[in-house]
Parts: C-alpha cells; sequence; structure tokens
C-alpha cells in the first residue's frame, strides 16, 4: 500500500505548468490482521495486511494472501505460536501421530483450550518442527515479515505428561508439582518462560536463515500483551528477553480495552481504569523495547473480545486510543485485529432487543481515528507534568502470580500498582523501567527518581545490581518498597546458592550499596545519591483508603530535595501536542475536580460530524483528541486535515482553482472530511467511476476556511474535484 493522506507537513509538492501533484514514499507504517480474505466491506486501507493463519478461514492462505496484494498491500504473515489452526498437527494428520497430549495442563487433569481440538501447546521440539511448514509456506507466498503472536504458557499449567519431560530435561531432576511450595511454583514458571525464548529463537533462526536462502530477509515480530497484563492475568510469557534476540525486529503492544479494564485498587476501592491501565501498559512496553532500539506497533481494538454494548466499546475505545498517543516516540500502529468482525458483528445497543452492526457515527468517527495514524508524526514533545520517576519491573513478576502460598498475596497485581496508580492519578506521567535493560545506557539515563519492590517479583541475575548501585552512587535516588518476607524471597536462587547465603535478594543489593538498615531510619545517603528504605509492602498503599499519602510525601522529597528535579507538580490532567494533533486526558479520583479547557481553531476527531471548536472542554474521567488547525504549516495549500478515509496521494491534482483527490474507505460506510481551501468552493463534484455521486453534507467554516464534506465510502474510491 503505498498511499497515504496528504498533509503538508509530510508531502512532497511539485509545481509544473500551474498544477501540483503529490509525491510520497511507500510506508509500512500502520496495519491490520485478518484471517478472512479483502473485502470491500472492511477494506481499512492500512499500509500492511497481516494474513492471519495457514489454516484459517477454510484454509486457502495463497489465495487470501493474493486478495490482499492485488488491493496494493503489503502483505505479511500473523500466526500463534502458542495456539492456533492447528488440528492436523494435533489429530495426527501430519505426522500420523495424535499430540493433544502435549497441551498445557492443569492440576485437575484438564487440559487448557483456545478452541475445540485446539490446546495451549507445550511446545516441543516436534511442534516447532511443524511450525517451521507455517512460515516457510508464507515465504514462499511472498510475505515480507512473521509475525509469531503471544507466546502464553498459563501459570495455572504445568501438569501434563509433556510438561514433566521438560522439565527433567531442563532443570536435570524430577518434576516438582508447583501447587505444593512457592519453590515449585517459581521453578514451574522460569521453565514456561524459558520454553517460549527457546520456542521464538529457533523458529525465528529458521525465518531468518530460509528467507535469506530465497535472496530476501523476512522480519521477525512478536505480538503480545504487556508484562503488566500478562502478570495480572496470570500468564507467563518471554517478554523483555526476546527484544535481546538476534533476528528479532520487534513487538506489537497488544494493548486494547479487554486487557486494560481488568480492575486494579485504589483508594481502597477496586473497580475498571482502563485510561491509567493502558497508559501503564503501553509504557511498559515502551520501556522493554526503547533501550533495544527494536520497532514497536501499538495495537487498539474499536470493540473486543467479550461482549458488551457499542457504547462501551466506543467509551473505552477512545480512552486506549488516546493512551496509546500520549507516547510520541512511537508511530507505528495496528490499527484493529479483525476488521471483519468489527464491521460486520453485531453487538448489543443500549436499549434496542436486538442486536445491531457498528452505528454509522461510530463507523465515521474510528475511520477518521484510524486514518489520522497514518499522518501521526513522531515528536520530541512531552506530556506536561514532572518527569523523571520510574517504577522497576521485571519478567519474574509473571513468576509468583499462581498459585497463592501461605505468607504471600497479591490481589489485582496490586504490588505493582502501589507503587504507579498513586502518581498517575496526581497527573505524574510515571514510567516503568525493565531490569532486564539496566545493563543498556540508555535505560537509566533520565530517570531522577526509581521506585522498587521485589515483594512481587525477584531479580533473575545479581548484575541487575551492579548496575543500580552505579546509578545511585552517581546521584540516582532510589525507593524501595517492601517487607521482603514473602516466601518466594527463598527459593533457590542466585542469592543463596553456590556461596552466597543472602536470606532475600535485596541483602544483595543493600551490600553492594553499603546501606546498613537502621530501625526508624528512612533516608541512606550513598554516593552522590540517596536511599529510601521502607519496610511496608506496595499492595498497602492503594489497599485502604489514603493508603499512599506517606508514600506520594517520600516520592516528593525525593524528587525535588534528592533528585534536585524541581517542583513535583501535581494535576489532573495529561496533554500532548504531536504535530498538528493535541491529545488530552482528564483523571478523576484527583483533588481537583475541575474540567480541562482548551481554546484555539480545532478539529474534534473524536466527534463523527468533525465540528471546529473554539473551545473543548474536557471533563474528569474522559479524553479529547484534536486537530489544531493553526499548526498548518502552509494555510494557503488546499489539504485534507481530516478524514473517514485515505487519499490516494498519486491521483491528488491542485491548480490555481481545483483541488482533486481519490479518498478510499470500507464500502457501505460514510465518509466525513475537513478540507483547507482558500476559499469557499462554488462547485464539488463526486464521481465513482463515471457515476455521480451525491453530496449528504457540503458546509463552510469561513473563519477555520474549511469545508465540512461527506458523502457514502467505496472502496473503490470516489474522486472528488472541488472548484472555487
Amino acid at each position: 500500500m503505498k498511499t497515504r493522506n496528504l498533509l503538508v507537513a509530510s508531502a512532497f509538492i511539485l509545481f509544473a505548468h500551474g498544477e501540483a501533484f503529490s509525491q510520497v514514499k511507500p510506508k509500512e507504517k500502520t496495519s491490520f490482521q485478518a484471517s478472512a480474505p479483502w473485502s470491500a466491506d472492511y477494506d481499512v486501507r492500512a499500509d500492511i495486511a497481516m494474513v492471519y493463519g495457514i489454516n484459517d478461514d477454510g484454509g486457502k492462505f495463497e489465495e487470501r494472501v493474493k486478495s490482499y496484494r492485488d488491493k496494493g498491500y503489503e502483505v505479511q504473515f500473523m500466526t500463534g505460536i502458542a495456539w492456533g489452526q492447528y488440528k492436523d498437527y494435533f489429530l495426527g494428520e501430519w505426522d500420523g501421530k495424535n499430540h493433544l497430549d502435549e497441551g498445557q495442563v492443569m492440576r485437575n487433569g484438564e487440559t487448557i483450550w483456545h478452541g475445540e481440538n485446539v490446546p495451549y501447546i507445550v511446545p516441543s521440539a516436534n511442534f516447532l518442527t511443524y511450525m517451521k511448514t507455517h512460515v516457510k509456506r508464507a515465504i514462499d507466498a511472498g510475505v515480507t515479515a512473521i509475525y509469531l503472536e503471544e507466546p502464553e504458557f498459563w501459570a495455572r499449567a504445568g501438569y501434563g505428561e509433556a510438561f514433566k519431560k521438560e522439565w527433567q530435561k531442563y532443570y536435570g531432576f524430577p518434576w516438582m508439582a508447583q501447587h505444593e511450595s512457592p519453590e515449585a511454583t517459581y521453578l514451574s514458571s522460569k521453565l514456561k518462560y524459558q520454553l517460549y525464548f527457546n520456542a521464538l529463537k529457533d523458529v525465528f533462526t529458521y525465518i531468518k536463515t530460509y528467507s535469506e536462502s530465497k535472496g530476501k530477509r523476512v522480519k521477525c515480530y512478536v505480538p503480545t500483551h504487556s508484562l503488566i497484563n500478562y502478570s495480572s492475568w496470570q500468564i507467563v510469557s518471554p517478554e523483555a528477553s526476546l527484544a535481546n534476540l538476534e533476528g528479532m525486529d520487534g513487538y506489537i503492544a497488544q494493548v486494547w480495552t479487554g486487557t486494560s479494564r481488568e480492575p486494579v485498587f485504589y483508594n481502597g476501592i477496586k473497580k475498571e481504569r482502563v485510561f491509567e491501565n493502558a497508559f501503564l501498559e503501553y509504557g511498559s512496553m515502551v520501556s522493554m523495547t526503547a533501550p533495544t532500539g527494536r520497532k514497536l506497533f501499538f495495537l487498539t481494538d474499536p470493540i473486543e473480545d467479550r461482549a458488551k454494548s457499542w457504547d462501551d466499546y466506543k467509551v473505552n475505545y477512545q480512552a486506549t486510543f488516546t493512551a496509546q498517543l500520549l507516547y510520541p516516540m512511537v508511530n507505528n500502529y495496528e490499527v484493529m485485529p479483525w476488521p471483519n468482525r468489527i464491521y460486520r458483528g453485531k453487538f448489543v445497543v443500549e436499549g434496542q432487543k436486538e442486536k445491531q452492526g457498528i452505528s454509522p457515527a461510530y463507523a465515521t468517527q474510528m475511520q477518521v481515528m484510524v486514518n489520522s495514524l497514518n499522518q501521526m508524526p513522531l515528536s520530541k514533545n512531552v506530556i506536561n507534568g514532572s518527569h523523571g520517576i520510574g517504577v522497576l519491573l521485571a519478567n519474574s513478576m509473571m513468576f509468583q502470580r499462581f498459585p497463592t502460598h501461605a505468607g504471600y498475596d497479591d490481589p489485582q497485581l496490586s504490588n505493582f500498582y502501589g507503587m504507579v496508580i498513586p502518581l498517575l492519578k496526581k497527573g505524574i506521567p510515571v514510567e516503568t523501567v525493565h531490569i532486564e535493560n539496566l545493563a543498556n545506557v540508555n535505560t537509566l539515563k533520565d530517570i531522577k527518581v526509581l521506585i522498587m519492590s521485589y515483594a512481587n517479583m525477584k531479580p533473575l541475575s545479581a548484575d541487575y545490581h551492579k548496575e543500580l548501585t552505579k546509578w545511585v552512587k552517581n546521584g540516582g535516588v532510589l525507593l524501595y518498597y517492601g517487607k521482603d518476607t514473602d516466601p518466594f524471597q527463598n527459593v533457590k536462587e542466585w542469592w543463596n546458592t553456590d556461596g552466597s547465603t543472602f536470606n532475600a535478594p535485596s541483602e544483595h543489593l543493600f551490600g553492594l550499596l553499603r546501606l546498613t538498615e537502621k530501625e526508624g531510619e528512612t533516608k541512606y545517603q550513598v554516593g552522590k545519591g540517596k536511599v529510601y528504605l521502607v519496610r511496608k509492602d506496595p499492595k498497602e498503599l492503594i489497599m485502604q483508603t489514603n493508603g499512599d499519602a506517606e508514600f506520594f510525601a517520600n516520592v516528593k522529597s525525593a524528587y525535588e530535595t534528592d533528585a534536585k528535579a524541581g517542583k513535583l507538580i501535581s494535576k489532573n490532567n495529561f496533554v500532548l501536542a504531536r504535530g498538528p494533533f493535541v491529545i488530552a486526558a482528564v483523571l478523576d479520583e484527583n483533588e481537583n475536580k475541575n474540567p480541562l479547557t482548551l481554546n484555539g481553531t480545532f478539529i474534534d476527531l473524536f466527534n463523527p460530524e468533525l465540528p471546529i471548536l473554539k473551545t473543548k472542554t474536557i471533563q474528569p474521567n474522559t479524553q479529547a483528541y484534536l486537530f489544531d488547525v493553526a499548526k498548518v504549516t502552509d494555510e494557503k495549500t488546499p489539504q485534507v486535515l481530516a478524514a473517514a478515509g485515505r487519499l490516494e496521494d498519486r491521483a491528488t491534482v491542485i491548480t490555481k482553482n481545483s483541488y482533486t483527490f481519490l479518498i478510499r474507505s470500507p464500502a457501505k460506510t460514510i465518509n466525513a472530511m475537513r478540507i483547507l481551501l482558500p476559499k469557499k468552493p462554488n462547485q464539488i463534484t463526486l464521481k465513482l467511476g463515471d457515476k455521480d455521486l451525491s453530496i449528504l453534507k457540503n458546509e463552510w467554516d469561513e473563519n477555520s476556511k474549511t469545508l465540512l464534506l461527506s458523502f457514502d465510502n467505496y472502496s473503490e474510491g470516489v474522486n472528488v474535484n472541488i472548484n472555487w
């Protein structure tokens, strides 16, 4: 797909004989995944079509690939690595052996299923050989990248014979039932983690080797939930360690309403906090990949897997969409999964008995939002607020989630959320820092205050402590929260084996820092830096009313006094400008109950009518997405500022008195466009080939010099000719 919307900031305009033509280089900026073949009904016009599964949607993989390639898409391949339409493998058609016994098995002996005769898999060498036949077929079909989706091992699994064999092979001693001790739980999860790391390493190596033998280099990506979500949902996955794999090109951050609506505690109340959760999830994916330079796509979904109402989908889509745009260092997006489900699916509408398809208004709004992502620039701007506060994460956060043991409980992952939600709710753009990346010089470069706990995770290497010690001694401020009394402190790991006799990994860290704990003392000088040591588990900060007061006071002192990072600003909003786009969110559960008011000349991109606003008022617990007309770089050049469709740039022609372009979007939907023009048009014609089309709306706004134009969408493209 070699087209995108015309925006002066990103298009080259060549003038010749009184005409202008835009020339734009091809991109791989936006994508979607689909198992169904191309259809005009969901022709969303992203750059990339990720065709899903060799056997999905009745097979005919090569035909599905061709159907998208023929429509101008860059075609790539996605399939599950832990599950998928692999019945030919599981039922013995592939090699004559039944492999259902390779599924992930729970304590009660039941297999965890992803569908009929499709278990979540224990990735054996034989299964990986089978998977290589799939990626080979995809490479032979000409795909340019392969996505191995969701390497997931359920924490509650680990009782089947296939897993027991892998245990013996990896550890060299007999399998231990994970429910019998914290150590067995920890070792079980560590193995699950390693199995999928090895699986991806093996298949990615094959992809690179085979594709290079064919004279090309196919890229490899992992679409994955965030570490936060997997920990919350009690799933184990390789996550951050994959970023350092040779041949690993990047990730898709699978964050959407379904992950972000997981309830969390704050101020003693457990409820959904979708925007806040999404912000943290996207942030954890950024911190995981940024130091490694791997490419990152952000995913959003206009609906979700769980059956809810269209109203519910819309509100939460806006929240997650806003959250992703608040990370200006990412500008690649999977704009939606399963477009056929979105455009053809039927879901509840409030007040109606029968389920309904997507409304024309929501389809238009969604398409405006999606197409804006083709224009979304990277930006050096930062969110308003106090920066430089990070919270440490580790992959081992997934290892302590299931089952629970005496002396340890972590409801709703509160030992993590306790360190972030109190700050986020005060308008502080807190970051997450992956412990696995500490050796990278960029990881802590901009962090002034680092908050950590070993209540809910453990360091897998002593080297991490060397990096933390170096950082503190050079002036960093570390806040350590944790009683260090949970039973996982005693699992057999590097801090208590091979001559080491530490009761907890934090003892090793404090030893390197030369910190001697004194009763009643919280703050310690270490080199040029400071360490706060608070014997309280982070969950206590959010699972009770006003539990975070002392915590916030410590962060404030650490930031302002010790790190000398400036004033710690509390507020109830986040605002960011990226080129002409303004993204804003107002938080609830804040002392400041006031809405945020923005003034200017804006197009409201969350409103399918694309109104021009002089003032936008954003209430608590809502978000806004605006196009700032004043930010247009050449206001005298005709250009589409916002549209529920995508321009075919090669068909765009500008003359002294006219503007002509071709715009495409899914059939059976309605286009709404805001077009900047030198003056009010005197003639507008719409054509589908040789057929004249009707104009649904034609409204001129003199103040902004923009035209609101609306008409029926067609996948083939509507030719728009405007004269003035």
